[in-house]
């Protein structure tokens, strides 16, 4: 199952958020899909509408995955966001659930990396 739900996430970050392909969304996310961001309205069509914003915003957007573990229905991802209003971009880390194959609830903490990082963040 872990094998399989981090395939799922691969998917989504190449094809919706690095392909900007929402038209696909419903094969990966459920209709009543979870959202715990406070910028994104809940559901699918939250999802949508978020990220449709957000290729119109920022064309060069894209996420690159930089670790990845799966437990059960939990995926965790921690990625650097790039093509954002952020000059080096975010450090981000997504949780989600899936259920049966689709992401059905979302969490996530965004950190902006810094000029003067004393370490890295990946």
């Amino acid at each position: 199952m872990e094998k399989e739900n981090k395939e799922i996430i691969r998917r989504v970050y190449q094809e919706i958020f690095n392909g900007h392909n929402l038209a696909i969304t419903k094969e990966f996310i459920k209709e009543d899909y979870i959202q715990h961001n406070p910028r994104v309205e809940p559901g699918r069509a939250g999802f949508e509408k978020f990220f449709k914003e957000m290729f119109a915003r920022s064309p060069g957007f894209r996420l690159d995955i930089k670790h990845m573990i799966a437990e059960g229905d939990y995926v965790v991802v921690h990625i650097h966001a790039l093509g954002t209003n952020l000059e080096r971009g975010a450090a981000v880390v997504d949780i989600y659930r899936l259920e049966n194959g689709k992401l059905a609830e979302h969490w996530d903490v965004i950190q902006p990396i810094p000029e003067d990082a004393i370490n890295s963040m990946f």
